[in-house]
């Protein structure tokens, strides 16, 4: 039941990513994924980028663990790292233009998925 909390928060605290861009353009994940979920039936060549689809199939992954009877470490994993490689990019990103509002929006899912490595070896040893 832990593992299934703890995937259930790494999803929603993926969503809380904020990014900005030129022109005064900003969003949070949630509102880019709602965006492009809709494109991915009518136009998947306007969605297919890397950092769209890993992300998102990250996300697909930890929900599949939320569903299985005993939820499979190895997805837990991968899910982690597809999300992570956004993220943590993000992250970056905030640090080099000291965006504070950029940072603070990563760190909840860096937490989550530093807690749920932890959790993932404690459950194998």
């Amino acid at each position: 039941m832990k593992t299934r909390i703890i995937n259930l928060l790494l999803i929603l605290t993926s969503l809380l990513g904020y990014i900005e861009w030129s022109g005064d353009n900003q969003t949070f994940l949630f509102q880019a994924e709602a965006q492009l979920f809709p494109k991915i039936f009518t136009d998947p060549a306007s969605v297919i980028h890397p950092f769209t689809l890993l992300p998102f199939a990250g996300q697909l992954m930890l929900l599949i663990t939320l569903f299985q009877p005993k939820p499979s470490k190895i997805l837990g994993y991968i899910g982690i790292g597809s999300l992570s490689l956004l993220l943590v990019f993000i992250f970056i990103i905030g640090l080099l233009s000291m965006n504070f509002k950029i940072i603070f929006s990563t760190i909840p899912f860096i937490t989550m998925a530093i807690f749920a490595i932890q959790h993932y070896r404690k459950k194998s040893e």
